[in-house]
């Protein structure tokens, strides 16, 4: 039986977008497992995904304070399908960006990261899957507003898909 999985990251509400656009929580709604890996900004966004998640998991990032950081610790650690998967917020640098969470997650095979906004796909020489969603409220530099989501099934990951979502106030 294969879990599907909804990775977000750097949210910022209510700095950047006010909610999260429609297409966001109609995945929420039909994933098994929905991944935060932090810069959430408001406790509220925190509640809503909790009671609209079948399961949440999320770590605070440098942009979160008070409440967020009492309930989120800083990395996460979960078994889903058979996959050892961590969630953090900051990898560091791009440079060396591989060999440091190689070293820093030897027992992950995946590693969720955010803080960018910029998404990122690689594996390291280790086996490590390296995975950033982006962000879908703040693009930043990047064309669009993005997340993904994979199925996990009998120790893989299957099927990552980076979503890209209209710009706000286009047709």
């Amino acid at each position: 039986m294969a879990t599907r999985l909804l990775l977000l990251a750097d949210t910022h509400l209510p700095r950047r977008a006010r909610d999260l656009p429609e297409q966001v929580w109609h995945e929420v709604e039909s994933a098994d497992v929905v991944i935060h890996a932090g810069d959430w900004v408001c406790e509220e966004l925190l509640d809503e995904l909790e009671s609209r998640s079948r399961r949440l998991v999320g770590v605070w990032g440098n942009n979160d304070h008070g409440a967020l950081r009492e309930r989120l610790s800083e990395v996460a650690r979960v078994e889903i399908e058979g996959i050892r998967l961590g969630v953090v917020h900051e990898t560091g640098d791009a440079k060396g960006r591989e060999e440091r969470c190689s070293a820093r997650y030897p027992d992950l095979d995946v590693l969720v990261f955010g803080h960018s906004h910029i998404p990122w796909d690689t594996t390291t020489a280790t086996g490590l899957r390296l995975l950033n969603p982006g962000s879908p409220t703040d693009r930043r530099r990047q064309p669009f507003c993005t997340y993904l989501t994979a199925r996990a099934a009998e120790g893989e990951l299957h099927d990552v898909t980076l979503h890209t979502l209209p710009l706000r106030g286009a047709g």
